[in-house]
């Protein structure tokens, strides 16, 4: 998981050091990657860049439209 959150997201370039700011910002990341598998996506890379196309891909994903 970590691999992709690097590679992909590239975690470890962030700048976000104190708090709870690293703990959430990785969590969300996790959120997404994850989302994207239970969707069917093999391919993270492709696929967040899928998502982030059209505004409306992720809450597609999520089930958060009507």
């Amino acid at each position: 998981m970590h691999w992709i959150r690097d590679t992909c997201y590239r975690e470890d370039r962030s700048t976000t050091r104190t708090r709870s700011g690293p703990r959430v910002l990785a969590s969300l990341r996790n959120l997404a990657i994850n989302a994207l598998r239970l969707a069917g996506r093999t391919d993270i890379t492709e696929a967040t860049r899928w998502a982030a196309r059209n505004m409306t891909r992720p809450f597609t994903i999520l089930d958060l439209t009507r």
